[in-house]
Protein backbone atom coordinates (compact mmCIF):
# COMPACT_ATOMS: atom_id res chain seq x y z
CA UNK A 1 0.00 0.00 0.00
CA UNK A 2 2.82 2.13 0.74
CA UNK A 3 4.85 1.30 -2.22
CA UNK A 4 1.76 2.74 -4.26
CA UNK A 5 1.32 5.96 -2.64
CA UNK A 6 4.71 6.43 -3.51
CA UNK A 7 3.99 5.75 -6.98
CA UNK A 8 1.12 7.72 -7.19
CA UNK A 9 2.80 11.17 -5.36
CA UNK A 10 6.02 9.93 -7.97
CA UNK A 11 3.90 10.59 -10.84
CA UNK A 12 1.76 13.70 -9.68
CA UNK A 13 5.15 15.05 -8.80
CA UNK A 14 6.36 14.18 -12.93
CA UNK A 15 2.55 15.55 -14.25
CA UNK A 16 2.98 19.38 -12.40
CA UNK A 17 5.80 20.45 -14.37
CA UNK A 18 4.32 18.99 -17.81
CA UNK A 19 1.03 20.84 -16.86
CA UNK A 20 2.79 23.90 -15.98
CA UNK A 21 4.34 23.47 -19.24
CA UNK A 22 0.94 22.62 -21.18
CA UNK A 23 0.00 26.21 -19.38
CA UNK A 24 2.50 28.33 -20.74
CA UNK A 25 1.71 27.18 -24.29
CA UNK A 26 -1.48 28.00 -23.82
CA UNK A 27 -1.14 31.57 -22.71
CA UNK A 28 1.68 32.34 -25.16
CA UNK A 29 1.44 35.76 -26.62
CA UNK A 30 2.33 35.43 -30.01
CA UNK A 31 0.50 33.72 -32.75
CA UNK A 32 2.78 32.80 -35.65
CA UNK A 33 1.79 32.06 -39.38
CA UNK A 34 2.65 28.97 -40.73
CA UNK A 35 1.85 30.01 -44.31
CA UNK A 36 0.37 33.40 -45.85
CA UNK A 37 -2.79 34.29 -43.97
CA UNK A 38 -5.06 35.90 -46.85
CA UNK A 39 -4.35 37.94 -49.96
CA UNK A 40 -5.15 41.24 -51.18
CA UNK A 41 -5.60 42.93 -54.31
CA UNK A 42 -4.30 46.43 -54.27
CA UNK A 43 -6.40 48.37 -57.35
CA UNK A 44 -4.64 51.82 -58.56
CA UNK A 45 -4.11 53.33 -61.77
CA UNK A 46 -0.93 55.12 -62.53
CA UNK A 47 -2.69 57.35 -65.38
CA UNK A 48 -4.19 59.17 -63.00
CA UNK A 49 -3.36 62.84 -61.66
CA UNK A 50 0.00 63.29 -60.95
CA UNK A 51 -0.71 63.67 -57.01
CA UNK A 52 -2.99 60.77 -56.89
CA UNK A 53 -0.17 58.42 -58.78
CA UNK A 54 2.18 59.66 -56.11
CA UNK A 55 0.15 58.61 -53.52
CA UNK A 56 -0.25 55.33 -54.88
CA UNK A 57 3.04 54.79 -55.67
CA UNK A 58 3.79 55.13 -51.59
CA UNK A 59 0.36 52.83 -50.72
CA UNK A 60 2.34 50.29 -52.81
CA UNK A 61 5.77 50.50 -50.70
CA UNK A 62 3.56 50.56 -47.62
CA UNK A 63 1.41 47.64 -47.98
CA UNK A 64 4.39 46.08 -49.79
CA UNK A 65 6.44 46.45 -46.37
CA UNK A 66 3.17 44.95 -44.40
CA UNK A 67 4.06 41.65 -46.02
CA UNK A 68 7.21 41.05 -45.26
CA UNK A 69 7.97 37.78 -43.58
CA UNK A 70 5.03 36.57 -46.48
CA UNK A 71 2.29 36.80 -43.59
CA UNK A 72 0.05 37.66 -45.93
CA UNK A 73 0.47 37.79 -50.19
CA UNK A 74 -0.09 41.10 -52.26
CA UNK A 75 -1.18 41.46 -55.78
CA UNK A 76 -1.36 45.11 -57.67
CA UNK A 77 -3.08 45.63 -60.61
CA UNK A 78 -4.33 48.37 -62.90
CA UNK A 79 -7.36 46.89 -64.11
CA UNK A 80 -10.19 44.69 -62.83
CA UNK A 81 -10.49 42.80 -66.63
CA UNK A 82 -8.66 40.16 -65.55
CA UNK A 83 -10.25 39.98 -62.24
CA UNK A 84 -13.74 39.84 -62.29
CA UNK A 85 -14.21 36.15 -62.19
CA UNK A 86 -11.74 35.82 -59.33
CA UNK A 87 -12.42 37.95 -57.01
CA UNK A 88 -13.63 36.03 -53.84
CA UNK A 89 -9.64 34.74 -53.80
CA UNK A 90 -8.84 37.61 -52.27
CA UNK A 91 -10.02 38.62 -48.43
CA UNK A 92 -9.77 42.46 -49.51
CA UNK A 93 -9.61 44.71 -52.35
CA UNK A 94 -7.57 47.81 -51.14
CA UNK A 95 -8.45 50.34 -53.87
CA UNK A 96 -6.20 53.47 -53.87
CA UNK A 97 -7.19 56.43 -56.91
CA UNK A 98 -9.57 54.87 -59.03
CA UNK A 99 -13.00 52.91 -59.62
CA UNK A 100 -14.22 50.05 -61.87
CA UNK A 101 -14.93 50.89 -65.40
CA UNK A 102 -18.35 49.88 -66.23
CA UNK A 103 -19.93 47.21 -67.52
CA UNK A 104 -18.24 43.49 -66.00
CA UNK A 105 -16.03 45.40 -64.26
CA UNK A 106 -18.28 47.20 -61.58
CA UNK A 107 -20.61 44.37 -61.48
CA UNK A 108 -17.94 41.91 -60.41
CA UNK A 109 -17.09 44.88 -57.57
CA UNK A 110 -20.70 44.97 -56.63
CA UNK A 111 -21.21 41.19 -56.49
CA UNK A 112 -18.03 40.88 -54.65
CA UNK A 113 -19.05 43.52 -52.19
CA UNK A 114 -23.05 42.23 -51.48
CA UNK A 115 -21.16 38.32 -50.89
CA UNK A 116 -19.41 39.85 -47.47
CA UNK A 117 -16.19 41.19 -49.75
CA UNK A 118 -13.82 43.55 -48.12
CA UNK A 119 -12.77 46.84 -49.40
CA UNK A 120 -10.63 49.47 -47.85
CA UNK A 121 -10.88 52.48 -50.61
CA UNK A 122 -9.01 55.94 -49.96
CA UNK A 123 -9.72 59.50 -51.53
CA UNK A 124 -10.62 59.36 -55.03
CA UNK A 125 -11.90 55.77 -54.74
CA UNK A 126 -15.01 57.24 -53.56
CA UNK A 127 -15.30 60.60 -56.05
CA UNK A 128 -17.84 60.56 -57.66
CA UNK A 129 -20.39 63.24 -58.77
CA UNK A 130 -23.44 63.70 -61.97
CA UNK A 131 -21.50 61.96 -64.60
CA UNK A 132 -20.39 59.06 -62.59
CA UNK A 133 -23.35 56.62 -63.69
CA UNK A 134 -22.72 54.61 -60.57
CA UNK A 135 -26.16 54.71 -58.32
CA UNK A 136 -24.64 51.69 -56.15
CA UNK A 137 -21.32 53.60 -55.52
CA UNK A 138 -23.28 55.49 -52.95
CA UNK A 139 -25.21 52.65 -51.84
CA UNK A 140 -22.05 51.39 -50.60
CA UNK A 141 -20.44 54.62 -49.28
CA UNK A 142 -23.83 55.65 -48.13
CA UNK A 143 -23.25 59.28 -48.58
CA UNK A 144 -24.05 61.35 -51.57
CA UNK A 145 -21.62 62.71 -54.06
CA UNK A 146 -18.89 64.79 -54.13
CA UNK A 147 -19.80 68.25 -52.90
CA UNK A 148 -16.57 70.80 -52.70
CA UNK A 149 -13.05 70.71 -51.60
CA UNK A 150 -10.47 72.69 -50.07
CA UNK A 151 -7.13 73.65 -52.29
CA UNK A 152 -4.46 73.84 -51.77
CA UNK A 153 -3.51 70.39 -49.96
CA UNK A 154 -3.03 70.97 -46.36
CA UNK A 155 -3.14 69.46 -42.79
CA UNK A 156 -5.96 69.36 -40.93
CA UNK A 157 -7.00 68.46 -36.92
CA UNK A 158 -8.49 65.55 -37.07
CA UNK A 159 -11.21 64.31 -34.05
CA UNK A 160 -11.66 60.56 -33.44
CA UNK A 161 -15.95 60.54 -33.31
CA UNK A 162 -15.62 56.56 -32.55
CA UNK A 163 -12.98 55.93 -29.84
CA UNK A 164 -14.00 52.75 -29.17
CA UNK A 165 -13.81 51.66 -32.35
CA UNK A 166 -11.45 48.68 -33.37
CA UNK A 167 -10.06 51.38 -35.98
CA UNK A 168 -9.26 53.92 -33.48
CA UNK A 169 -9.36 52.92 -30.42
CA UNK A 170 -5.23 53.08 -29.72
CA UNK A 171 -5.23 56.41 -31.34
CA UNK A 172 -5.61 59.82 -29.49
CA UNK A 173 -8.73 61.91 -29.16
CA UNK A 174 -7.04 64.12 -32.37
CA UNK A 175 -4.25 64.95 -34.10
CA UNK A 176 -3.12 66.40 -36.80
CA UNK A 177 -3.05 64.47 -40.19
CA UNK A 178 -0.30 65.01 -43.14
CA UNK A 179 -1.56 67.55 -46.00
CA UNK A 180 -4.41 66.97 -48.53
CA UNK A 181 -6.91 67.71 -50.43
CA UNK A 182 -10.11 66.71 -48.54
CA UNK A 183 -13.55 65.71 -50.25
CA UNK A 184 -16.58 66.98 -48.04
CA UNK A 185 -19.56 65.11 -49.37
CA UNK A 186 -23.59 66.24 -49.86
CA UNK A 187 -25.55 64.79 -48.23
CA UNK A 188 -23.16 63.40 -45.63
CA UNK A 189 -22.17 59.86 -44.38
CA UNK A 190 -23.33 60.61 -40.83
CA UNK A 191 -26.73 61.30 -41.80
CA UNK A 192 -27.33 57.38 -42.75
CA UNK A 193 -28.32 55.49 -39.57
CA UNK A 194 -26.21 52.66 -41.23
CA UNK A 195 -23.01 54.50 -41.43
CA UNK A 196 -20.36 54.76 -38.45
CA UNK A 197 -18.27 57.51 -37.98
CA UNK A 198 -14.33 57.05 -37.43
CA UNK A 199 -12.96 60.48 -37.82
CA UNK A 200 -13.85 64.12 -38.74
CA UNK A 201 -12.12 67.56 -39.40
CA UNK A 202 -12.26 69.35 -36.28
CA UNK A 203 -14.62 72.72 -37.06
CA UNK A 204 -11.43 74.36 -35.40
CA UNK A 205 -9.48 74.12 -39.15
CA UNK A 206 -12.58 76.36 -40.55
CA UNK A 207 -11.79 78.39 -42.69
CA UNK A 208 -10.12 75.24 -44.25
CA UNK A 209 -7.99 76.37 -47.66
CA UNK A 210 -5.74 79.26 -49.64
CA UNK A 211 -7.38 79.16 -52.59
CA UNK A 212 -10.76 77.17 -52.35
CA UNK A 213 -11.78 77.95 -49.08
CA UNK A 214 -14.39 75.72 -47.41
CA UNK A 215 -16.19 77.53 -44.55
CA UNK A 216 -18.34 74.91 -43.07
CA UNK A 217 -20.33 71.76 -42.71
CA UNK A 218 -19.95 68.66 -41.28
CA UNK A 219 -16.77 66.74 -42.43
CA UNK A 220 -16.20 63.20 -41.60
CA UNK A 221 -13.26 61.60 -43.25
CA UNK A 222 -13.27 58.15 -42.00
CA UNK A 223 -15.96 56.19 -41.91
CA UNK A 224 -17.44 52.59 -42.42
CA UNK A 225 -20.79 51.41 -44.06
CA UNK A 226 -22.19 48.92 -41.18
CA UNK A 227 -23.94 47.26 -44.58
CA UNK A 228 -20.58 46.70 -45.84
CA UNK A 229 -17.26 45.14 -44.92
CA UNK A 230 -15.54 48.21 -45.73
CA UNK A 231 -13.75 51.67 -44.51
CA UNK A 232 -12.85 54.86 -46.23
CA UNK A 233 -10.29 57.07 -45.56
CA UNK A 234 -10.34 60.60 -47.05
CA UNK A 235 -6.93 61.03 -47.55
CA UNK A 236 -4.46 59.70 -50.90
CA UNK A 237 -3.45 63.09 -52.63
CA UNK A 238 0.45 63.20 -52.67
CA UNK A 239 3.52 62.15 -51.40
CA UNK A 240 2.91 63.32 -47.90
CA UNK A 241 0.09 60.98 -46.83
CA UNK A 242 2.67 58.32 -45.17
CA UNK A 243 4.86 60.93 -42.91
CA UNK A 244 2.65 60.67 -40.10
CA UNK A 245 3.08 57.59 -37.89
CA UNK A 246 -0.30 58.17 -35.85
CA UNK A 247 -2.29 58.64 -39.49
CA UNK A 248 -0.43 55.27 -40.93
CA UNK A 249 -1.69 53.36 -37.54
CA UNK A 250 -5.05 54.62 -38.40
CA UNK A 251 -4.31 52.72 -42.11
CA UNK A 252 -3.80 50.15 -40.54
CA UNK A 253 -5.84 49.25 -38.16
CA UNK A 254 -8.53 49.95 -41.04
CA UNK A 255 -6.95 47.46 -42.94
CA UNK A 256 -6.66 44.99 -40.49
CA UNK A 257 -10.38 45.49 -38.82
CA UNK A 258 -11.77 44.70 -43.10
CA UNK A 259 -9.79 41.77 -43.17
CA UNK A 260 -10.53 40.85 -40.05
CA UNK A 261 -14.18 40.31 -40.68
CA UNK A 262 -14.10 38.03 -43.22
CA UNK A 263 -16.66 35.34 -43.25
CA UNK A 264 -14.40 32.89 -44.10
CA UNK A 265 -13.10 33.36 -40.74
CA UNK A 266 -10.67 35.47 -38.94
CA UNK A 267 -7.27 35.12 -40.87
CA UNK A 268 -4.96 36.82 -37.53
CA UNK A 269 -6.29 33.79 -35.35
CA UNK A 270 -5.28 31.21 -37.52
Amino acid sequence: MKRLKSIIILLALMLVPLLAMAQEAAEYPANYARAPRFKALLYYSDTAEPAHVDFANQAIDFFNRLTYGEGWILETTTSLRDYVDRLDDFSVIIVINITPEPGREREAMERYMENGGGWLGFHAAAYNDRNTNWPWLNKFLGCGAFYCNNWPPQPVLLDIDAPESDVTRNLPASFVAPESEWYQWNPSPRDNADVEILASISPKNYPLGIKDVIRHGDFPIAWRNKNYRMVYLNYGHGDREFTDATQNLMTLNAFRYVVSRDPKGNPFEK
